[in-house]
């Protein structure tokens, strides 16, 4: 068992089934571990996106790394030591992305790399081309998620060409061979409307957990198309209700995760807006820079895989790495709204991503409507002070 002491109680995964779980003190205690010190500064991120190549021939329109047929792809010992230092750091969870996973003809090295460095291993993966080989090194993962925006029409309008077929066919394949699946849905202003029938779809093939994802100004998406892609401000007010309706309609053959930008999209609607409400049921924000690493294909390391900036640091000084800390920094001191909102110690400010990209800034989400609702009577009283002036 691998255990990490918190000022809380401890995390822990243990080696027969590597699953990540939570322990207070007094379970810490009743397995004979006593309690230990939690050193000072900045904590060692709980998980880390290791993007295992740039690789990928896709051509998803919103490709959130601008990801290549040719991208660079590093070699099974790169990632062997990037693992191995991850470990060391205390990190206990690696998530495999790219580009695509599977283009990786080592993939089963790679997962039996992480593995062996005590690593609970979780994918994503958009399924199409899914070979036997590949599927056998992901049969080996703690669990695996596809990328499904919908069927047919539905998946075309987000990737920008049709391969429902094979991501579908990768949730069956992948159930049948005794994985824990999930998809990852991308909310956008043309997927939200077939939402249901989307999530419907993959829980009939097999996926035990859907993740709605924000869309976010990345890679090929950092354009004014995303202006016409995000959610529009009609979309967002019913997306608390929407998103309840899901959660009421699969009756639990389903978890539904929320990703953390998300967060304060949601934070205008019912239980959305409680912060103890949504600490209880692992509803959480920001962790970028704090409980959340990017490890790039190039060994840079970043705040989250959406930040556009490979400047970072290499693993074994990234704890003090200047864009950290900046994430860090704003979460410890935030500007208003933030500062005030009673939702802030979860949700965290937002999606610093969307807010660096709309406001040109490192702030509060604008796309959240309390922040929205807080500009209002500033943007009227600098409105009435320039007809003034006029």
């Amino acid at each position: 068992m691998r255990l990490r002491h918190e000022p809380w109680g401890a995390w822990a995964v243990l080696d027969e089934q590597p699953v990540l779980v939570a322990l207070d003190h007094d379970a810490v205690e009743a397995l004979g571990v006593p309690r230990g010190a939690v050193a000072p500064g900045p904590r060692p991120p709980l998980e880390a996106h290791v993007a295992v190549t740039e690789r990928c021939g896709a051509g998803c329109v919103g490709c959130y790394v601008d990801a290549q047929p040719d991208g660079h792809e590093p070699a099974l010992e790169e990632l062997e030591a990037r693992f191995r230092e991850l470990s060391r750091l205390g990190v206990f969870v690696v998530a495999l992305g790219g580009g695509e996973p599977t283009t990786r003809e080592d993939l089963g090295s790679v997962v039996r790399a992480a593995r062996a460095h005590g690593l609970s291993v979780v994918a994503t993966t958009s399924g199409l081309g899914l070979r036997e080989a590949q599927l056998r090194a992901l049969s080996e993962l703690t669990a695996v998620n596809v990328s499904y925006d919908g069927s047919g029409d539905a998946y075309a309008e987000v990737r920008g060409f049709r391969g429902s077929s094979g991501a579908e066919s990768a949730i069956d394949r992948l159930t049948r061979a005794g994985v824990h699946v999930g998809v990852n849905v991308v909310l956008t202003r043309q997927s939200l409307p077939h939402l249901e029938k989307t999530v419907l779809r993959a829980v009939e093939l097999g996926a035990r957990e859907v993740q709605l994802l924000r869309y976010k100004p990345s890679g090929r998406a950092r354009s004014l198309d995303y202006l016409t892609r995000r959610l529009s401000r009609e979309q967002v007010a019913t997306l608390g209700a929407d998103v309840e309706g899901i959660i009421t309609t699969l009756r639990g053959r389903a978890r539904v995760r929320i990703d953390c930008a998300l967060v304060p999209l949601l934070s205008m609607h019912g239980p959305f807006a409680d912060a103890d409400a949504l600490a209880r049921h692992g509803v959480l924000g920001c962790e970028a820079g704090e409980n959340l690493w990017a490890v790039r294909a190039r060994g840079a390391v970043a705040p989250c895989s959406f930040t556009g900036d490979d400047s970072g640091r290499a693993l074994a000084s990234a704890a003090h790495d200047a864009g950290l800390e900046t994430f860090r920094a704003w979460n410890a001191a935030p500007d208003e709204p933030c500062a005030s909102c009673t939702l802030f110690r979860v949700c965290k400010g937002g999606c610093k991503v969307v807010s660096s990209f709309v406001s040109e800034r490192h702030g509060p989400d604008p796309e959240c409507p309390r922040v929205q609702a807080h500009q209002k009577p500033h943007q009227k009283a600098h409105q009435k002070a320039r007809q003034d002036r006029a």
